[in-house]
């Protein structure tokens, strides 16, 4: 067992060896790739799929009713006592749902923005999952698992395809919200793959990440003697040793040099135009999710391969700052304009076709409510909507369906193992060949399981 460990120790990537001094150079893939890059806006907390897009007549009708004990019947939910010490009973809609576009998908007031790109978007509104409480059901979306030590969907990417950026890390984390998301770092962490992989945090305001600039008294040929000498005492001990983390550390001293001029070239928005701005309803100074969507923008125009943006707090018991009648649509309107802006950009500046844009949080919210001081609804694993544009993802079609309650998903469910699945395929990489050996065994980013969404294949 310690001899495969030992030997399997760089793992299998597309076509070059993880921790190699080209580790994130960019590769082919297993199979053609639709697009080279993804920015996955995650709505962090649990969207209410029920005020958003999964329309439900039948739900409005049966208002304050008890849901059949058929539902429920051997179902777990996050917080027991306050959806059943009463009867639960059934919550409808919260909001006004109209049809859009040439699809006719339904979308509610809460989307004005959203609901004029339905064309160019498709919506999954049969997503599954296996976990319900946050933490753990962030790192089941990110990671394929929701134990600790998992490498994430864009350390897996890197690791498959490298990026195509020379002065950006290849995977990007962008942040807004109240508060950073449940679980933090391991969310966008490498695991058990090279470090060389792992998302880097940048900040909406300052310094892209502390201690970038120079000290003073320390200019730009002093520096680089320094890393020069620190580069060839690590390749010593990188000979005597083959520890491939020490090329790890090479190469991150190394972009965080090139960092010190493309990350704040990166954060300067001075030469995008003012109708640029009004697009996504952005400041050029001020951090905001609208703000980090056209950041997004800027990141896969130089390379970049996978850019996440996480916004909190969607969730939405009915507690204080968790309700549907006044928290719920300020998270819709923080974010509504910047996700439509970012499609209508890409689209204009030909970046669409390469680019696949997800949104969608850890799990939806039922159709029963809670009894709260006001109006909520439970964390609910077993349906809830996402949607995805671009990259080779066919606009203008809705995907899958639940019943007339939206408790269940009834046509082509699609749990995130598919999810995982399908985005790698797009990318070109078959997630059943994307392995990597660790402690004994080889690892996927979707376990033993994933099947392609076909209808998200054009």
């Amino acid at each position: 067992m310690a001899l495969a460990s030992l030997m399997g120790q760089h793992g299998s990537a597309a076509t070059a060896t993880a921790g190699s001094n080209d580790a994130m150079a960019p590769r082919a893939g297993h199979v053609p790739a639709k697009a080279k890059s993804i920015i996955f806006l995650f709505m962090a907390g649990g969207p209410s799929q029920l005020e958003m897009f999964d329309w439900k007549p039948k739900l409005a009708q049966l208002h304050g009713q008890p849901i059949p004990d058929s539902f429920i019947e051997g179902k777990r939910f996050a917080f027991m006592d306050s959806s059943f010490k009463n009867k639960s009973t059934l919550l409808g809609p919260k909001r006004a749902f109209r049809q859009h576009g040439q699809s006719g998908a339904w979308v509610s007031d809460l989307l004005p923005h959203t609901a004029q790109i339905v064309d160019d978007i498709a919506i999954v509104k049969s997503c599954a999952t296996n976990l319900f409480n946050h933490a753990p059901a962030k790192l089941f979306m990110n990671t394929g698992s929701g134990q600790f030590g998992r490498p994430s969907m864009g350390a897996w990417v890197t690791y498959g395809i490298g990026s195509e950026s020379q002065d950006l890390p290849g995977f990007v984390v962008l942040q807004s919200g109240p508060r950073g998301p449940r679980g933090g770092a391991v969310n966008w962490g490498s695991g058990f793959l090279p470090t060389t992989y792992q998302g880097v945090p940048l900040r909406g305001q300052g310094d892209p990440i502390l201690n970038l600039s120079n000290p003073d008294g320390i200019d730009a040929a002093r520096q680089r003697r320094a890393l020069d000498a620190l580069r060839d005492l690590n390749l010593q001990h990188q000979v005597a040793t083959q520890d491939p983390e020490i090329l790890t550390r090479i190469a991150s001293y190394e972009m965080a040099y090139r960092m010190q001029t493309s990350a704040p070239e990166l954060m300067d928005l001075s030469r995008e135009s003012d109708a640029t701005l009004r697009l996504y309803g952005a400041d050029r100074e001020k951090p905001s999710f609208a703000r980090n969507c056209l950041l997004a923008r800027r990141l896969v125009e130089r390379g970049v391969r996978f850019v996440q943006l996480y916004h909190t707090n969607w969730d939405s018991h009915g507690g204080p700052g968790e309700t549907l009648e006044d928290d719920f649509p300020k998270r819709c309107f923080e974010t509504d304009q910047g996700c439509a802006a970012l499609v209508r950009d890409l689209q204009s500046r030909g970046l669409l076709d390469s680019t696949i844009v997800v949104w969608g949080g850890e799990f939806g919210r039922t159709p029963m409510g809670e009894a709260r001081d006001k109006t909520g609804r439970n964390h609910h694993i077993d349906a809830f909507t996402m949607w995805f544009a671009g990259g080779g993802v066919p606009g203008g079609r809705v995907i899958g369906e639940t019943d007339e309650l939206g408790f269940n998903a009834v046509a082509d469910r699609a749990h995130v193992h598919d999810i995982h699945a399908t985005l790698l395929h797009l990318l070109g990489l078959e997630h059943e060949r994307l392995t990597y050996r660790f402690q004994g065994r080889d690892y996927r980013l979707t376990d033993i399981h994933g099947e392609l969404i076909k209808p998200l294949l054009a």
